[in-house]
């Protein structure tokens, strides 16, 4: 493999994916084939794009990738005429996993291992990694490629072993070539033979057919009548532009098969959407939506955007003026017939075509989001339980339409069955007669909030309560929104009025008459608790419990607090209010301490543990978790 003075050793997480790719993740071995050859149609992509603007690239030589299968040496060739790679672009591509998040990803497939789990095949389309696949059928990789516009080549070659050499070479042309020395036969018997053309022609015909550039079988032949062999090249694909046919054309497979080529993902997508724009102007698209999130979904770094093309020439691969970032995993082309070849990402920014094209994007990916939710609700589920999160961005994101659909799209759990998901719709048709507001309370998981005490009164009359949990949903429900005319009340702010006016009034009025019974009571727990909180009142919400804290309309929820100082925000406490049960053993229990002894050390200890419960019951942490242990610890002392 050369000298040691040319070896580099992988980053750890390199030979960590290495070792899983080759004795575990994968038990079809044909994905190597279709990740280099979509890597080889990058090239040429780069290289198509580059030369629009730099003459001195240009070249006659038509673009294409070979395959060169030599079953004597036990060797697969596969090279292309891209725009190739300078020594330090191996480094980076070839060395290292450049994604963000490998570590932790890794960690999650080592644990399923761990497991002896049947690991999610996730992992190539991750972090850039389909290039390592080759190490499945391979004892050994040598790369041999050249940048366009260099003039030396470069040499890489791996074992897999923990390293990699790097040494000049010589290329003729700008390109990659990378040669694949086959595992033997006889060491996998599971494995095809990959020097075999039949095998490659069947390979590249499922696999990789649309591919835009041919993908040309080299191989050698006996001359007719004669012992001498000749080098003949036959084209294995149909080159056809997938998005430009007409769809009842199309095959489910062949729709699978493109998916997984733009996208890296070994999964089929959940569903495709063809788009023609026709009018003014003139495109076609092709979009699919992820049955599975990738694992980056909420990653700031994370690959998204879909591929843009321009009357077939391929433009950039991440033109993310096309579709907004909460549709940041839909994956696809668009091909736009009356936009330059040479448009910049800065035009892009003000072109009204672009803008455009995205509304009709948004609205055929909306539309047919919809049409799964109505047509196939369990896949429906599927999904929103994958994506809702990212799709949720809209509603702080988005225009007023979009969050329009988004709120009709949306999912949530609630006190009716918190194993069934509910949209907004299945919840207004179920409200009570009279009813005209949307009840729901947000935290931070569906464990802390289904058996919050804020849901007492509400289950108590009869009222359904919508669960929110993901921490999108505190900033937009914070903003006011509406669902069909009805406004978001939480059911952990302000006061509770429930029921008839009448029903309403007797409840206020008896509420009063016991403030007033306790207000002396009430005032001294306020004293022990001021710098907490801002109000202690008797509560109509509460029929078990002993306690809740609530907070007024417009104050930020604990959750949003930490929200914003996880984005570096100064942030100041809210103070929120403490309700009492009224009819709880508990108050009465104060009072009696209270009329015996109004500076009982033990009313402040009672107001204190009263306090941290509250906390604890919403799923709250406690800023001084030592000092509750405490006073519980001294209560049961004393107790006993």
């Amino acid at each position: 493999m050369g000298t040691d003075s040319n070896r580099h050793e992988f980053r750890a997480e390199v030979q960590q994916l290495l070792d899983l790719m080759v004795h575990s993740l994968y038990s079809n071995k044909d994905v190597f084939l279709r990740e280099l050859i979509s890597n080889a149609s990058d090239a040429l992509d780069r290289l198509r794009f580059e030369q629009l603007t730099d003459e001195a690239l240009r070249s006659d030589r038509a673009l294409e990738i070979q395959l060169k299968p030599d079953a004597e040496a036990r060797t697969l060739t596969i090279s292309d005429n891209g725009i190739g790679m300078s020594r330090d672009e191996v480094i980076e591509n070839l060395g290292t996993i450049a994604r963000s998040g490998t570590k932790a990803f890794l960690a999650k497939v080592q644990a399923m291992e761990n497991a002896k789990e049947q690991a999610a095949p996730e992992l190539i389309g991750q972090f850039g990694v389909g290039f390592y696949s080759s190490f499945m059928v391979a004892k050994e990789v040598e790369v041999v490629t050249r940048r366009a516009g260099e003039e030396t080549a470069t040499r890489w070659v791996s074992t897999g072993d923990g390293g990699y050499t790097l040494e000049d070479a010589e290329r003729d042309e700008p390109g990659t070539t990378i040669v694949l020395k086959l595992e033997d036969a006889d060491d996998d018997d599971h494995m095809k033979d990959f020097s075999d053309e039949h095998v490659l022609r069947d390979v590249v015909k499922r696999y990789s057919d649309f591919v835009a550039y041919p993908v040309k079988l080299v191989t050698w032949k006996e001359k007719e009548g004669s012992e001498a062999k000749v080098l003949e090249e036959q084209t294995l694909n149909s080159q056809k532009a997938i998005w430009a046919r007409n769809k009842d054309d199309v095959t489910k497979e062949e729709y699978e098969e493109f998916y997984k080529h733009i996208s890296h993902d070994w999964s089929p997508p959940l569903a495709h959407v063809p788009v023609k724009i026709e009018g003014t102007f003139e495109a076609q698209a092709l979009l699919f939506i992820p049955e599975r999130a990738p694992f980056d979904l909420f990653h700031p770094e994370m690959k998204r955007g879909v591929q843009l093309y321009v009357k077939r020439v391929f433009i950039m691969d991440e033109c993310k003026e096309l579709m907004p970032a909460f549709l940041r995993f839909v994956k696809g082309v668009v091909d736009a017939q009356d936009l330059s070849l040479n448009v910049s990402r800065e035009i892009l920014q003000k072109d009204r075509q672009i803008a455009a094209i995205r509304k009709q994007l948004v609205k055929k990916t909306f539309d047919k989001l919809a049409e799964i939710m109505n047509d196939d609700r369990e896949r429906y589920e599927g999904f929103w339980a994958q994506f809702g999160g990212a799709l949720k961005e809209a509603l702080v994101s988005g225009n007023d339409k979009e969050r329009d659909r988004v709120l009709e799209l949306s999912l949530t759990r609630s006190t009716q069955d918190t194993s069934k998901w509910t949209s907004l719709a299945e919840y207004v048709r179920r409200m009570k007669e009279g009813q005209d507001k949307i009840y729901y309370l947000a935290g931070p998981s569906l464990e802390a909030v289904q058996h919050s005490p804020h849901l007492e009164g509400f289950a108590a009359k009869g009222y359904e309560v919508l669960f929110f949990t993901d921490p999108i949903d505190e900033i937009w429900l914070s903003r006011g929104s509406t669902f069909d005319g009805k406004s978001f009340v939480s059911v952990g702010k302000g006061e509770v009025e429930l029921g008839s006016d009448e029903e309403k009034a007797e409840a206020e009025k008896a509420r009063e008459e016991k403030e007033r019974a306790h207000k002396d009571l009430l005032s001294a727990i306020r004293s022990y608790l001021q710098e907490d909180v801002k109000e202690v009142r008797m509560s109509g919400r509460l029929t078990s419990s002993a306690a809740c804290l609530v907070g007024d309309a417009g104050d930020m929820t604990p959750q949003m607090e930490k929200i914003m100082k996880q984005l570096g925000q100064e942030v100041p406490k809210t103070k929120r209010v403490l309700e009492l049960n009224p009819e709880h053993a508990v108050l009465a229990k104060l009072q009696t301490i209270y009329d015996a002894d109004a500076g009982s050390p033990d009313l402040e200890t009672y107001a204190k543990l009263l306090y941290g419960q509250s906390i604890l019951a919403e799923g709250g942490m406690l800023d001084d978790p030592a000092e509750f242990s405490k006073l519980v610890s001294d209560l049961m002392t004393r107790a006993s």
